[in-house]
């Protein structure tokens, strides 16, 4: 296996599990969470309610037993426009590839036990997407203009850091474009800063700290505060949490970092009235608590994923994040096996395959990077010595 292929599938599947595990305890707080399982969650879990087709505000989604939701399913989805164009994306690939996917593939759909459309999963601001592109004919650019702001765009795009390994600069300017069709504001900045992250994560050598370095290189506005903010907090945390209440206080430091910068507020459930409206000085919660996971558990993909989970909140993108990121860090070793496994089975998705297709594709782009870097060293030989 080599190095780009082992470090695609270790993202897929890592950002994949957390997905799933995160998935459980998504909406609900740390003390609710514990309640309900007897204590932490430590791994896979059941539904909140057993009977969740009717239960609000759970119906009609599955969620819980070990499967993914539809993070992963938008990220299998780009995944397979990479692997069909196999170039650089931008905002017309959205338009022209992910949109005819999301409305004319029906494929497994596990929150919702059945074959579906993706764009019957999807949140409304990812139904945004089709609805702008699709029926609006809007411009593919300026499409994610007026659409909810929130970690959409961020929750799927960890392929372009993928494509752009170990140039987290690249990474951010794609997806900032890819995402322009989908969101504005902070949540297409993460949707930019995650994907650097990720890139700089699967550089061979690489650490947190390049992981921390490239998303306080790109990031503009309330996201670069709330980063700074979290990296001021647990960028030297010298002891990764081992016992229940020290990640419980964790998760409350975790909290009160970010809050200042998160739009939607104290209670998950009941949004504040300024919540998910376009912002210089918002972020999105995911992001920053994400980060903040992996620097207090030192980039270890367990500590991290599980503290995400037992967050709430938006656990299963917070996990997501964190996942994908420690997960690039540590190679394809460092997603417990049981997990994927019984993630794989329960998800109907075989997500070692998604990562290989991923490794393939950003092959043949980083291939062609290559080449146009080299004609471009030429060119700059060339003026040069004219000049």
């Amino acid at each position: 296996m080599t190095w780009l292929e082992d470090r695609a599938i270790a993202v897929i599947a890592g950002a994949a599990v957390g997905d799933a595990l995160g998935g459980a305890t998504e909406g609900w707080t740390p003390e609710q969470i514990e309640q309900r399982h007897g204590g932490r969650v430590t791994g896979i879990v059941g539904p909140w309610y057993p009977n969740w087709r009717d239960a609000r505000p759970i119906a009609p989604y599955h969620k819980g037993d070990g499967h993914i939701t539809d993070d992963t399913l938008m990220t299998r989805a780009l995944v397979e426009v990479y692997a069909k164009r196999r170039a650089h994306l931008d905002a017309y690939a959205m338009a022209e590839d992910l949109v005819p996917l999301m409305i004319g593939e029906p494929r497994w759909v596990p929150e919702l036990e059945s074959t579906a459309l993706l764009l019957q999963r999807v949140f409304l601001a990812e139904k945004w997407i089709v609805a702008r592109l699709h029926y609006g004919h809007v411009d593919p650019r300026e499409a994610g203009v007026g659409n909810v702001v929130n970690c959409g765009a961020a929750m799927y795009v960890a392929p372009v850091g993928i494509a752009n390994a170990g140039d987290p600069r690249g990474a951010y300017a794609e997806a900032i474009d890819l995402t322009g069709a989908h969101q504005s504001s902070y949540g297409r900045e993460a949707a930019g800063v995650v994907a650097a992250m990720v890139a700089a994560s699967v550089a061979p050598g690489a650490g947190v700290g390049d992981v921390v370095a490239a998303a306080l290189d790109v990031a503009h506005d309330g996201t670069a505060a709330a980063l700074r903010a979290v990296v001021d907090t647990f960028g030297e945390w010298e002891k990764a949490p081992s016992t229940d209440d020290e990640e419980r206080a964790l998760a409350r430091l975790v909290r009160e970092t970010v809050a200042p910068f998160d739009s939607v507020g104290p209670e998950y459930r009941q949004m504040s009235m300024d919540a998910r409206r376009p912002s210089r000085t918002k972020s999105i919660e995911e992001l920053p608590a994400a980060l903040a996971f992996v620097l207090a558990h030192h980039g270890d993909y367990r500590g991290a994923v599980l503290a995400a989970v037992n967050y709430g909140r938006d656990a299963d993108s917070i996990a997501t994040m964190a996942g994908a990121i420690c997960a690039g860090l540590g190679g394809s070793a460092a997603v417990p096996g049981e997990w994927l496994d019984a993630v794989s089975e329960a998800s109907r998705m075989d997500i070692i395959e998604t990562g290989r297709l991923m490794a393939s594709a950003a092959a043949d782009i980083l291939r062609a990077d290559r080449d146009r870097a080299l004609a471009r060293i030429a060119a700059l030989d060339a003026v040069g010595a004219g000049s």
